[in-house]
């Protein structure tokens, strides 16, 4: 498999943001994954295998986020952290659309 850099715009859904509890479960799956993994922000560029780095991020409900993978496995390593902002980091109510969209990169 090629490696190549791709990236999907997500919306933090959950209303309390990104803070440390969905910060936690985002490192945790992308470090399951090889491919490395940024998390961009008004043209800043957070780790987003680092509870710290994504702490600093200060990103509350609504913000719009883009992932960034490149590696062997980045394809589905997107897709599984864009389905934790899909469904919210398991802090909304049920039945709420999902919101993200696959960026050329």
């Amino acid at each position: 498999m090629t490696e190549r850099r791709i990236q999907r715009l997500v919306t933090v859904r959950n209303p309390q943001g990104l803070h440390a509890r969905p910060a936690d479960m985002l490192v945790r799956r992308a470090l399951q994954f090889a491919a490395r993994i940024e998390i961009l922000k008004d043209g800043e560029r957070f780790n987003g295998k680092s509870i710290l780095s994504l702490l600093t991020l200060a990103a509350e409900q609504g913000t719009e986020l883009v992932l960034r993978a490149d590696g062997p496995d980045a394809e589905e390593a997107l897709e599984a952290l864009a389905e934790l902002f899909g469904r919210g980091f398991d802090e909304l109510g049920a039945g709420e659309p999902t919101n993200d969209h696959s960026l050329d990169g």
